[in-house]
C-alpha cells in the first residue's frame, strides 16, 4: 500500500552492519526544510547531536556564496524515524540496488552530521535563492529512536582527524596569502628544504625547522593585508625579508649544510620556533613602513642577541614559560618587544604597556626572591 503524502528521492541502497541505508541527492532548497536539528535548550542526553555554533554558520555561507563555481560539500548524514520505503528499479542485480526512496511525510529526518552545513545552506539561499536548484548528497540512515541517533553522532565523529593547518594551507588554492606562504617556503633561500609542508607540529626527530603553517602566520603580521591580492609582489617581499633575516642567524644555515640536525636547533634555539618567526614578523612590517631605505642596516642587530633557551634571563616570562616556548599572544608581543628595541624601533602604546607590565612583574618576583 503506497503512502498518501511522501517525499520520493531517487537513490542508491546500500548495506552497512547488516542494516539497509540509502544515498540520493537533496535539492538545496528542501535542505532546510525537512531536515531538523535539536532545540538547544533540550539537555545534552536528550539531543542527537552538539548545540549548533552559530559563529561557524556564516562564515560557511560566505564560503558558499563567494564561490559559487567552485564551492564543495561533504554529504549530510540523516535518520529517518518513520514510515519508509523503497522501490528498486528491477528485481536482480544493479537494478535492485538502484530505485525511489519514498518517506512520509510525517517523519523525521535527524542530521547526524552536516548541521552546520544545513544553517549554512539556509542562510546563503536568502541572498542567492538561485543556488536552490543545485544538489547535495544525503546518506539517510532508517533509525527509529534517539538512542540509535546518539550512537550514529559517536561514531561518525569519533574517527575525525581534522587535517593539519599546513595540510590545509597547502591545499588551498583560493586564499592569496596561503599561496604566498607556499611560495616563500619554496622560493625563499632561508627556508629551502627546511620547512614541514603537511604537519603543523614537529617531532624531535624531523629533519625540518619550520612549519608551513608557522610562515603562514609569520608573512600574515609582515605584510599589509592590501598586499595579499598582488601575490608575486608579496612574495617577492617575503622572500627578501626572510633571506636578510637568515643572515643573521648561522644555525639555520648550519642545518642546511647538516652541520647541526634541526632537533637540535629547536631544542637549544629559539629563532627557529613559531613564536619567533610572527615576532620577526611584526618587527618587519613595522620597519618597512617606518625606515624602508634602512630595514636591512637595522636587521644587522640580530646578530648580536642570544637566541639560546637557556639565556633564562632574557627569555623566561618573555617567550618561555618555566623553560617552554609559549606562544599566547602576549608572549608574542613580548618577544617582538625585545626585538624591536635591539633594532632600535619604539614600541607603541599597547606593546609598551605590556613590556612595563612584564618588567613590573619580573621586578616583584625578584624582590620577593631577595626576600
Amino acid at each position: 500500500m503506497s503512502l498518501a503524502f511522501e517525499y520520493i528521492f531517487p537513490a542508491i541502497r546500500g548495506i552497512q552492519a547488516g542494516r539497509e541505508y540509502f544515498v540520493s541527492m537533496c535539492p538545496l532548497r528542501l535542505i532546510p526544510r525537512i531536515f531538523l536539528f535539536d532545540e538547544e535548550e533540550l539537555m545534552p542526553e536528550f539531543r542527537a547531536q552538539r548545540i549548533l555554533n552559530r559563529a561557524r554558520v556564516p562564515e560557511i555561507a560566505r564560503y558558499m556564496l563567494n564561490n559559487q563555481r567552485g564551492y564543495v560539500f561533504s554529504a549530510i548524514t540523516a535518520s529517518v524515524d518513520g514510515g519508509v520505503r523503497f522501490t528498486p528499479l528491477g528485481a536482480e542485480g544493479e537494478a535492485n540496488r538502484l530505485g525511489a526512496l519514498h518517506v512520509d511525510m510525517s517523519a523525521r529526518f535527524i542530521i547526524n552530521d552536516g548541521q552546520h552545513r544545513r544553517a549554512a545552506i539556509e542562510q546563503a539561499l536568502v541572498s542567492a535563492p538561485d543556488l536552490g536548484d543545485e544538489t547535495i548528497a544525503v546518506v539517510f540512515f532508517i533509525d527509529r529512536g534517539l538512542e540509535r541517533s546518539q550512537q550514529m553522532f559517536s561514531d561518525l565523529n569519533r574517527h575525525a582527524v581534522r587535517p593539519s593547518r599546513s595540510l590545509g594551507l597547502l591545499y588551498d588554492h583560493r586564499n592569496d596569502l596561503s599561496k604566498i606562504a607556499k611560495l616563500v617556503a619554496l622560493k625563499s633561500m632561508a627556508f629551502k628544504d627546511l620547512v614541514e609542508m603537511e604537519r603543523s607540529t614537529l617531532s624531535e626527530r624531523s629533519r625540518k625547522l619550520f612549519t608551513l603553517s608557522a610562515i603562514y602566520t609569520a608573512c600574515s603580521v609582515l605584510l599589509e593585508s592590501s598586499e595579499y591580492s598582488d601575490v608575486e609582489h608579496a612574495s617577492r617581499v617575503c622572500v627578501d625579508f626572510w633571506e636578510e633575516i637568515a643572515r643573521h642567524i648561522p644555525e639555520w644555515n648550519l642545518v642546511r649544510a647538516s652541520r647541526m640536525t634541526a632537533g637540535e636547533v629547536r631544542r637549544d634555539f629559539l629563532h627557529s620556533h613559531a613564536i619567533a618567526l610572527q615576532a620577526f614578523g611584526i618587527v618587519g612590517r613595522d620597519i618597512l613602513l617606518t625606515d624602508s631605505a634602512n630595514w636591512k642596516e637595522r636587521l644587522s642587530a640580530l646578530g648580536a642577541i642570544d637566541w639560546s633557551k637557556s639565556h633564562a634571563q632574557v627569555w623566561e616570562g618573555r617567550a618561555l614559560i618555566g623553560g617552554r616556548v609559549s606562544k599566547s599572544s602576549n608572549n608574542v608581543t613580548l618577544t617582538a618587544n625585545f626585538i624591536k628595541v635591539n633594532v632600535g624601533l619604539e614600541l607603541g602604546p599597547e606593546e609598551l604597556r605590556i613590556e612595563q607590565l612584564f618588567l613590573r612583574g619580573r621586578t616583584n618576583q625578584i624582590e620577593m626572591q631577595d626576600d
